[in-house]
């Protein structure tokens, strides 16, 4: 399995409860697809303003995750936060 690192960005207006529900959910994916969260970064990064606008939102709560997984995993997870209307942006790397 190869390692990834994920970084998405949910809507600000979420509440706490609704927020971590979410980062739950979004984990699951991963996981139910034989892949490994190896850590969770949202200390560091957290609710934060954006540099420009995007979709008229001017913050966004970032999460940085660790993970090991195959591709079929990192696809669904990139699948469906496409269509995940609480992401605002997400972006994939292979360590």
């Amino acid at each position: 399995m190869k390692k990834y690192e994920i970084m998405y960005i949910l809507r600000a207006e979420l509440s706490e409860e609704e927020r971590q529900a979410e980062i739950e959910g979004l984990h699951k994916i991963i996981t139910d697809l034989g892949g490994n969260i190896l850590n969770v970064d949202t200390e560091n990064w957290g609710l934060r303003d954006f540099a420009y606008p995007i979709n008229d939102l001017n913050k966004g709560y970032y999460v940085v995750v660790n993970v090991e997984g195959d591709v079929k995993a990192i696809a669904e997870f990139e699948r469906l936060a496409k269509l995940n209307n609480r992401v605002i942006r997400h972006l994939v790397i292979a360590k």
